[in-house]
């Protein structure tokens, strides 16, 4: 008895059309190591590749891979420093233009890092942290004279 071939019928769901394979658009260690063997598998046995010249491509390598590593820590700094900034406003008088273009100033309450961007709420409204536009120690609040001690007696 034959065994009739298994076909598969997409009929629709996530895959309604094969999936296409989105090209790499980074240039890493795995497509370089990927093209360092390909080239050592491919070179003239009669004529190898020169040694010195396969170490100055692994240190290219080494070298990207730290500045890849670099430009994230440095990202990452950025992202600390923004939250420190943010958090340092708290209890501040903070001036902002909003959409309309007004200009408003008020106390900052808190500070969200839900996003990105940290966000200052003054007022009842979030406000990004990168649209403050000056900071102020907030004003002193009103205290009352102190008496005199015969001044109430005297009345």
């Amino acid at each position: 008895m034959p065994i009739d071939p298994v076909t598969t019928v997409n009929t629709g769901g996530i895959y309604a059309t094969d999936p296409v394979r989105k090209p790499k658009q980074d240039m890493d260690g795995d497509v370089f190591m990927s093209l360092l063997i390909t080239q050592l598998q491919n070179q003239d046995p009669s004529s190898p590749m020169d040694t010195s010249q396969m170490i100055q491509q692994t240190t290219q390598l080494a070298m990207m891979e730290k500045m890849n590593e670099l430009a994230v820590t440095s990202g990452e700094n950025f992202s600390l420093q923004m939250r420190v900034a943010a958090a340092s406003l708290v209890g501040q008088q903070v001036t902002y233009v909003n959409a309309a273009g007004e200009t408003i100033t008020g106390i900052a309450d808190s500070v969200s890092y839900a996003g990105a961007v940290p966000t200052i709420s003054i007022g009842g409204k979030n406000i990004p942290l990168d649209v403050i536009a000056s900071v102020t120690a907030p004003p002193a609040p009103d205290t009352p004279k102190p008496e005199t001690p015969g001044a109430a007696a005297a009345v």
